[in-house]
């Protein structure tokens, strides 16, 4: 076959020309510049009164005797009419030959050639970011193996020019295309040794404003980055009957990041005795001070520990400031480790992570003891407020939340999940803020409680475990500084008051939580949920077969 034949009403374009992609395949539903649902009432509205019309013609006809074949304007214009909307409601029903027919370019058959995707992708050239023919040169080197993806950065100095390298690389090798992922407008020596390596461009999620939540008398506008639609409108709905019901009050806990090391011993006897070493009040201060020798910010606050067999799990707790932390009390740990080493020499570090910290894992010693900021924050919703803005009422918010997520979650063995989906909110506002998503796993856990209190409605959410920082990682990005700069916990807090910050930014999410929470869970006892997804939460842009199909 030769590839250089022409596409539909356009010519395949030299080796060096630009290129514009093949455009789609013509639907009936394009016939109107118009939604698909303003096209399709058109046309039936056409088809019925052009019939209508012609019918009442005709039987004025027979009953004078007028030949039918005699037609005045009127008529003709509306048999023009029918045909047309004849030829559209057969064609949105998928009757491709009427559309091969009708539809097709002025080209013959043997003139036109349509390639499949896979064609399409192997002939349509990809779009270049490279400027100049040194660049080229690299890219080449990149495909054939002599220079390592990795190293860019390092050899060229130059963080936008290296995901720009990479990015061509990648697309020739694979031989498919990555535009539509942004690659200008970020700042890539920002990540470079923090945040991501080998990078070819950045996702782009859109930020919504839930709020005000008024929270300890104060209010704050709390940014929520997600891809899900109803969510900020929910989590915003539960903000207003929050305010309007004088704002939610709540309480920090805890505040210990935690670290647990695997170790092992010669014989349960040696495991036992390093374990009462650790756990001995005497030995703590010094214990203290060696784990604090690399970070002035971390200091040790407990350490228990697990024994199976011969294998030692210290869990080491530990303050960790505005930072959430981990590898300041990963550097910690390894200082005890090595002093434990000439204390106890049989010893041998298996891992610095046991799996008992329990780090981006459901886990029971987390939902038990907590890990992070733990923070329980409540609120007490007037009757009128549930009835008037919620749209449900107190009696039907409870007896939900007891079949829901107390027994629901019971038959389902959930682990911290007796909530109806603290999740959403905490991965959203972690996206915004620049905290790990992948720890919204534990910093998930909630249970949330709703309780009759006379007319009104008691709520409150446990939160055991929610890690997050306002240094460090993802938070010095430029976008989700700003988001932590809008919430007034950027960055690290004064010398006097080390990890306010943190901790308030924690308090923040457990109240987003809350809201969040309350709006759900009266979306599904006043039986709005689905009505509120399929109204918010549903494209009504024109979607392929394919894509119809599929869902």
């Amino acid at each position: 076959m030769d590839i250089r034949r022409r596409l539909p009403s356009r010519e395949l374009p030299a080796q060096n020309d630009d290129v514009v992609t093949a455009p789609p395949p013509r639907r009936g539903s394009d016939a109107l510049p118009l939604p698909l649902y303003l096209t399709n009432f058109f046309f039936t509205f056409l088809f019925a009164a052009t019939v209508y019309f012609l019918l009442i013609r005709w039987g004025e006809k027979i009953s004078t005797s007028t030949p039918l074949h005699v037609v005045n304007l009127s008529e003709l214009l509306s048999l023009i009419g029918v045909i047309a909307s004849c030829i559209y409601l057969i064609g949105f029903l998928g009757v491709d030959f009427v559309q091969s027919v009708f539809l097709r370019s002025s080209s013959s058959d043997d003139d036109v050639w349509i390639p499949n995707d896979d064609e399409i992708d192997r002939l349509v050239k990809i779009e270049s970011d490279l400027t100049s023919e040194e660049d080229e040169a690299i890219v080449k080197s990149v495909v054939d193996g002599a220079t390592s993806s990795h190293s860019l950065e390092t050899k060229l100095g130059d963080c936008k020019r290296a995901a720009a390298i990479r990015r061509e690389a990648v697309q020739r090798m694979t031989g498919k295309s990555l535009t539509g992922l942004p690659l200008d407008g970020f700042d890539y020596d920002s990540i470079l040794g923090q945040c991501c390596e080998m990078p070819v461009g950045y996702v782009q999620i859109p930020v919504g404003i839930a709020g005000p939540l008024l929270l300890d008398g104060k209010e704050y506008s709390v940014p929520m980055a997600t891809t899900e639609g109803c969510l900020v409108a929910s989590t915003n709905r539960g903000c207003k009957a929050i305010h309007l019901s004088g704002g939610a009050f709540s309480f920090l806990m805890k505040d210990a990041m935690t670290r647990a090391p695997v170790v092992k011993f010669p014989s349960v006897k040696r495991a036992a005795r390093a374990m009462f070493y650790l756990q001995d009040p005497a030995n703590f201060e010094r214990l203290s001070l060696i784990f604090s020798k690399s970070s002035r910010f971390a200091w040790l606050q407990s350490i228990t520990c697990s024994i199976s067999g011969r294998n030692l799990y210290p869990r080491f707790a530990c303050g960790t400031g505005d930072a959430m932390g981990m590898n300041m009390v990963s550097k910690g740990v390894q200082n005890v480790l090595e002093f434990m080493k000439t204390m106890f020499p049989d010893m041998v570090v298996i891992g610095i992570s046991g799996n008992c910290c329990s780090d981006k894992k459901a886990s029971a010693i987390n939902w038990i003891q907590g890990r992070g900021k733990h923070v329980v924050c409540e609120a007490l919703i007037k009757g009128g407020i549930v009835r008037n803005v919620l749209k449900t009422t107190v009696e039907d918010l409870v007896e939900l939340h007891v079949l829901k997520n107390l027994t629901g979650s019971a038959m389902a063995g959930s682990l911290g999940g007796f909530n109806a989906h603290a999740s959403n909110i905490v991965s959203a506002v972690f996206i915004a803020t620049g905290q790990d998503p992948a720890q919204n796993v534990e910093s998930s856990h909630c249970i949330t409680q709703f309780e009759a209190e006379g007319d009104d409605l008691h709520i409150s959410v446990s939160m055991p475990c929610i890690e997050v920082g306002t240094v460090g990682g993802g938070t010095q990005l430029a976008s989700q500084s700003a988001c932590l700069n809008l919430l007034g916990v950027k960055g690290s807090s004064d010398k006097e008051k080390a990890g306010s910050n943190a901790r308030q930014l924690a308090r923040i999410v457990a109240g987003s939580v809350l809201a969040g929470e309350l709006s759900l869970m009266s979306a599904i006892a006043s039986g709005q949920l689905v009505k509120s997804h399929m109204k918010y939460n549903r494209s009504s842009r024109d979607i392929g077969p394919s894509s119809q199909v599929n869902r």
